[in-house]
């Protein structure tokens, strides 16, 4: 599985704004700065972030960005679909969607399971886990294994 640049500065983007919830508004030009994300490359995110009812955007001098609702309401799956669409598409088809035949028939529960551990994991974190650092019990378990870190 590959997560894109815009997945991960849109994932980079909310948690910046959950860190300040509450604060008010932040500047696109101070999240880009907080989280070195290239900032006509996040105006474009924030719009898709915005379109899909994660943040919200006020303009004028006191004008920004900020969280539509609670950082622990909203998941890095809820921000990935909102800027790549399904979490894990097989050569553009969703796994469930796909008819294999032959010796070839069972990989499609492979992807469909593949798409159901993807989505466990990305459900089960929020913005405001990776805003405060407390992340899941069940995701610091996964990465607690050496194997984990590994290139293979």
């Amino acid at each position: 599985m590959r997560i894109s640049a815009r997945a991960d500065y849109a994932v980079r983007a909310i948690a910046e704004l959950a860190k300040h919830e509450g604060d008010g508004p932040e500047t696109a030009e101070e999240i880009a700065r907080q989280q070195d994300i290239p900032h006509r490359f996040l105006e474009g995110i924030l719009t898709d972030l915005r379109r899909s009812g994660l943040i919200a955007s006020t303009r004028g001098a006191r004008g920004g960005h900020q969280l539509a609702r609670p950082g622990d309401a909203i998941t890095v799956a809820d921000i990935i679909r909102a800027v790549e669409g399904p979490l894990v598409w097989v050569r553009d088809a969703r796994p469930s969607d796909i008819e294999l035949d032959g010796a070839a028939g069972p990989l499609v529960h492979v992807w469909v399971a593949l798409r159901a551990n993807v989505r466990a994991v990305l459900e089960s974190v929020t913005a405001a886990d990776l805003a405060n650092d407390q992340l899941p019990a069940s995701i610091t378990a996964l990465t607690a294994d050496d194997s984990a870190w590994s290139q293979a």
